[in-house]
């Protein structure tokens, strides 16, 4: 494939000094929304304002980093030098215009004065050249009332259907040669391909014809368009062929309870790819060539038993694999494939090194790696592993890079502290970038490269953000046209949504927790019924960006707080390791201290809260509802686990090589059986007093239905009515839009119920 954007993040289940918070008084002051409030009548330093203003204005009130970056944004070049000062009337008013959003033209301090005295910020003030702690809070309360300033009425309710629908054109690519493009989108309520011809007037050719699934995804091999598919949720996927007027559609790989993926587009090569899939032995993956016309298949490699993923060189040369027992590891490396692998990096418990591709030349390979400290950083080894670092963070892990095949570089790498922030390498390539960017008036972090022509000359670019569901556009370097392709979802208005706020806060045993805070539009921040939306994985994150489900709850006056607890990906190897055995434990307090955070600033009602999540993250919903029962008055369960000895004895085979990685991180049901029979909800259902509503997809090969039905048949037991939805034809989390739709009104309702009583 042309385009190299590579996740850094692990795949499993699933400056300036330091600003430090004031004390909690003076924290608790600055969120006070009543002016009566007695402090000392001292002069605040710069500094000592700044702070107060960064804890009464935004969220982040655990990252001393984010804080920071938040002040930068607020005193610019030469202002302020010293901090120590006491803060002037007009230059506090600099910093307030600034942390509302209300600058314009202002130039001095004399008109930022008048902005604020216009916005009211210093009503009830003396006259005074300096401010007091005292004048601080009145300002800051006069602040809030702006920023927050409305009408408490909500917005008008959409429908589910309207969230959760199929949103329209998604997912476009450019052919090779940049003559065709194609996207994903609805026929018979299901997502299958379409195929368009550049700079033409002829309508779009619906080349898939899937009733049953959504297409999985599509890829061109020169003028071969593929796409894969499972049956019913199996996560089994299979590579069809298409042909461009849809009349002839194959399956390549059509082998029963087989996964297949794509290692390969074998460049220069006609009619064939490299695949990987467990057909000899399920728990493993051989690499194979396959014939796009015949189906023929060819064996190239095979797996001893503990090769968990291979990287063929420029050449479609399988020359590298990843061996692993789960817990340390070994990149394998071959001169050519009639040789034998050997060591090429060790890899301890802990530390990932995962190469991406190799260079044209193919002697050297770039990859990411934490190796021998703490975060994922972008490396370049040559093939004597000797180490160059290309982009580091100090804060978090390296997301992802762009890598070009054609100038054999990377051009840009991308970190994750509150939203995507990209680093560049190539200066053409960014100058391009920023004109895009520019021509669409949006931030970096909104800003997104898709795909692109060989030669680099024509993209397509999306658009998106926390309001805004997702825009694709075409762009054509040599003529500088920019054209819109589609809107998703073109139904929901952004200024009818909610806004994502990052937040941060400390957990109980001094961790900094970060996450997402969403509110609901035009609802005071105040006593709302919340919900606490625990992610996945437990080895992945929550993102900022557009989530249909968070804002259909916000639509319904719901406040979402999403953490990334201990455990998460993104934060480091000792954040992630941290969450090591920890489910039910301290992942669990983290989880609770977020809930705690929002109560204690007055957003949530502690008598009206839910809580909600898939995967990981019904578990953490089971976990909640049985470790700390008075704290949630609802909960759901989506395909979560419930029993953690028959979710490890249950996982899919070709799981078995991280076996002793999810025992390291879970627990070992020998070694650990107390922990794990602790940590396992179902063995403590006689605790459990929250409503309780579940749902499960029968055909779920990572969380099978057992772990569903035990939960569900032990409340029974004891005369608990538990909801429970179950639907034959999905997996791991609905997919079919019907199924969907029906979900989220259920939930809807079960949530209403008994949250806004």
């Amino acid at each position: 494939m042309k385009r190299r954007f590579l996740s850094a993040s692990l795949a499993v289940i699933l400056t300036s000094s330091a600003v430090i918070p004031v004390s909690m008084q003076e924290v608790r002051a600055a969120n006070e929304t009543s002016s009566q409030v007695e402090v000392k009548e001292e002069r605040l330093s710069a500094k000592e304002f700044l702070d107060l203003t960064v804890t009464a204005l935004t969220f982040q009130h655990g990252s001393e980093t984010m804080r920071q970056q938040i002040i930068n944004t607020w005193v610019k070049g030469e202002e302020l030098k010293d901090l120590s000062v006491h803060i002037k009337r007009d230059e506090a008013a600099r910093i307030l215009v600034r942390a509302l959003n209300k600058e314009e033209k202002e130039a001095t301090l004399a008109e930022y004065q008048e902005k604020a005295n216009k916005l009211g910020l210093f009503n009830g003030l003396s006259n005074s050249e300096t401010l007091s702690k005292q004048d601080a809070v009145k300002i800051l309360n006069n602040a809030k009332n702006v920023k927050n300033g409305v009408s408490n009425e909500g917005v008008r309710e959409i429908s589910v259907e309207d969230f959760m629908k199929n949103p329209g054109n998604v997912g476009y690519e450019l052919s090779p040669d940049g003559n065709y493009i194609t996207y994903a989108s609805a026929w018979e309520n299901r997502s299958n391909v379409f195929v368009k011809k550049m700079n033409d007037d002829s309508e779009p050719v619906r080349v898939s014809n899937s009733t049953d699934r959504d297409i999985g995804g599509f890829f061109w091999k020169d003028d071969n368009l593929l796409y894969v598919k499972d049956k019913g949720g199996d996560e089994n996927y299979h590579i069809y062929s298409t042909t461009f007027n849809g009349n002839e559609e194959k399956d390549l790989t059509p082998y029963p309870n087989v996964t297949v993926g794509l290692l390969s587009s074998l460049k220069g090569v006609k009619d064939e790819i490299l695949i990987m899939m467990n057909k000899e032995d399920a728990k493993v993956f051989d690499v194979y060539k396959l014939n796009l016309k015949t189906g023929k298949t060819t064996h190239v490699a095979k797996n001893p038993g503990n090769i968990t993923s291979w990287i063929a060189d420029r050449d479609g040369n399988v020359r590298m694999a990843v061996a692993s027992d789960g817990v340390e590891g070994t990149i394998l490396y071959r001169d050519s494939e009639k040789d034998e692998f050997k060591p090429f990096i060790e890899m301890k418990e802990g530390e990932q090194v995962t190469p991406l591709a190799f260079s044209k030349d193919n002697k050297h390979i770039f990859a990411t790696s934490n190796k021998g400290r703490d975060k994922v950083e972008v490396v370049k080894y040559d093939l004597e592993g000797k180490e160059e670092v290309i982009m580091s963070n100090p804060e978090v892990d390296l997301n992802g890079v762009l890598y070009s095949s054609e100038k054999d570089k990377l051009l840009y790498g991308a970190y994750i502290t509150d939203k995507t922030h990209y680093q560049f390498f190539d200066e053409d390539f960014e100058k391009l970038f920023r004109k895009i960017q520019n021509k669409l008036g949006v931030q970096e972090s909104e800003l997104g490269i898709n795909d692109y022509n060989k030669e680099m000359t024509k993209f397509i670019v999306s658009v998106g953000s926390d309001t805004v569901y997702g825009k694709y556009y075409y762009y054509d370097s040599t003529t500088d046209e920019l054209k819109e392709l589609a809107t998703l979802s073109p139904w929901l208005k952004s200024e009818e949504l909610a806004e994502m706020h990052p937040i941060s806060y400390k957990s109980r045993d001094g961790l900094t927790i970060n996450g997402y805070l969403t509110l609901p539009k035009n609802k005071e921040a105040k006593n709302l019924p919340l919900i606490v939306n625990p992610h996945g994985g437990p080895w992945a994150r929550d993102y900022w960006g557009f989530n249909p489900e968070v804002q259909l709850l916000a639509n319904r006056g719901y406040a979402v707080l999403q953490v990334n607890f201990r455990s998460s990906t993104g934060y480091g190897k000792e954040f992630l390791e941290a969450g090591n055995k920890q489910w039910g434990l301290k992942i669990q307090d983290d989880i609770t201290d977020g809930v705690q955070w929002a109560i204690d600033q007055g957003i949530a009602d502690p008598k009206r809260i839910g809580i909600y999540g898939a995967s990981f993250g019904g578990y953490a919903t089971l976990a909640g509802i049985t470790y700390t029962p008075d704290l949630y008055a609802a909960a759901v369960d989506y395909v979560g686990v419930s029993n953690l000895f028959t979710f490890l004895n249950t996982i899919p085979p070709y799981w078995d090589t991280l076996r002793n990685q999810l025992y390291k991180r879970v627990g070992n049901p020998e070694e650990d059986k107390e922990l794990l029979t602790a940590a396992s909800p179902v063995f403590h259902v006689d605790k459990i007093k929250t409503p309780l509503f579940v749902a499960q997809g029968a055909n779920d090969p990572r969380v099978n239905k057992a772990e569903s039905d035990q939960i569900v048949e032990a409340l029974r037991a004891r005369g608990v009515d538990v909801e429970y939805m179950v639907k034959d034809n999905e997996g791991h989390g609905f997919q079919n839009e019907e199924n969907k739709i029906e979900f989220y009104n259920a939930m809807l309702k079960f949530l209403d119920s008994h949250l806004k009583k």
